[in-house]
C-alpha cells in the first residue's frame, strides 16, 4: 500500500463489471476533455502500476468514498491496457481493502492464493500440475462458448489475435492479448463459476506464458491454435472448438518443455 495511505481511511470505493441502472457513476478515469488522472500504463507488471495509480489518487483526494469505477472494459481502454491487468488490479485493490466489488460474481482470492501456494511448493510437478488443469477445463470451456458466445466477446478474441499478430517479439503485448483471448472464451461459456476458476489461475498462466514465450516459433505456434479455436468458435461447432483447443494444449506442452538451450538467449522484457 502506498505508505502515504492512511491505514485507518478504508475507502469504500464501489466496482462493478455493471453500471447500475439508474444510478449516477462517478469516474475514476475521466473522459475525454476531463482533467487527466492517470497515464497510459506501458510498462511491465501492469496491474501494479494501475494499483499505484489509484493509490495515488485516493491519497491526493480525486477519489472519495462511494466513488464507483468505470465498467472493467472501459477502465481498460482508458488505462490502454488488457481486461485481464484490469481485473487483477481490482483484485489487489480489494486485498487491501481499498475497492469493494459489487458484481455478484463472489470472489476468487481465497482460491487464488491456495492454487498460487501449492504449485511453488510442488515445483517443478506444479507445472504438469497445471497442464492438467487447463486440459480438464478448457477444451470444454470452448465447446460450451462455442455454443452460448455473445458477438461482444467474438470481438474481444478477434482483437485479441490481431494484437498478437502485431506483437512480434514484445512479450507483455502478447501475453496480455493471449490471456484476454481465454478470458473471453471463458466469459463465452457464459457460466460464472467457469470464469471464477480461470480467474484464479491467470497468475499461474502468465508465469507459464512467460517461460515459453521465447522458445523459437513458439508464439507463431500458438496463433495457428489461435485462430483454429476462433473460427470454430464463430462456427459454433462445438466438436471443432474442443479439438482445437486440446491441440493447443499439446503444443503449449511441447513447448513447456522445451530444453533451456533451445530457448531465445535475448532476454525477456518482463518480470
Amino acid at each position: 500500500m502506498n505508505p502515504q495511505l492512511n491505514p485507518q481511511r478504508h475507502v469504500d470505493m464501489r466496482y462493478s463489471s455493471r453500471t447500475t441502472d439508474g444510478a449516477p457513476v462517478v469516474s475514476a478515469v475521466p473522459c475525454a476533455g476531463e482533467r487527466v488522472l492517470y497515464k497510459l500504463v506501458r510498462t511491465s507488471r501492469l496491474y501494479e502500476q494501475i494499483v499505484q495509480q489509484i493509490e495515488e489518487s485516493i491519497v491526493k483526494g480525486n477519489l472519495k468514498p462511494g466513488d464507483q469505477l468505470p465498467a472493467e472494459r472501459e477502465l481498460a481502454l482508458r488505462f490502454g491496457v488488457s481486461r485481464t491487468a484490469v481485473r487483477e488490479a481490482v483484485k489487489a485493490l480489494r486485498e487491501k481493502g481499498l475497492v469493494e466489488a459489487y458484481s455478484g460474481k463472489g470472489t476468487t482470492q481465497a482460491v487464488r492464493q491456495s492454487l498460487d501456494l501449492m504449485v511453488k511448493i510442488v515445483q517443478p510437478e506444479g507445472s504438469n500440475h497445471l497442464a492438467e488443469v487447463r486440459a480438464i477445463l478448457e477444451p470444454e470451456i470452448a465447446a460450451l462458448a462455442a455454443q452460448r458466445i455473445q458477438e461482444t466477446e467474438l470481438v474481444t478474441m478477434r482483437e485479441a489475435v490481431a494484437v498478437m499478430d502485431k506483437a512480434g517479439q514484445d512479450p507483455d503485448a502478447y501475453i496480455e492479448a493471449d490471456l484476454d483471448f481465454h478470458l473471453a472464451l471463458a466469459e463465452g461459456a457464459e457460466n460464472p463459476l467457469i470464469l471464477s476458476l480461470l480467474d484464479s489461475i491467470v497468475g499461474l498462466l502468465r508465469e507459464q506464458r512467460l517461460r515459453i514465450f521465447r522458445v523459437p516459433g513458439g508464439p507463431e505456434r500458438g496463433q495457428i491454435h489461435h485462430k483454429r479455436i476462433l473460427e470454430a468458435v464463430e462456427k459454433h461447432d462445438a466438436v471443432k472448438a474442443r479439438d482445437a483447443m486440446r491441440a493447443h494444449l499439446s503444443q503449449v506442452s511441447d513447448d513447456s518443455q522445451a530444453p533451456a538451450a533451445k530457448r531465445s538467449s535475448g532476454k525477456q522484457n518482463v518480470h
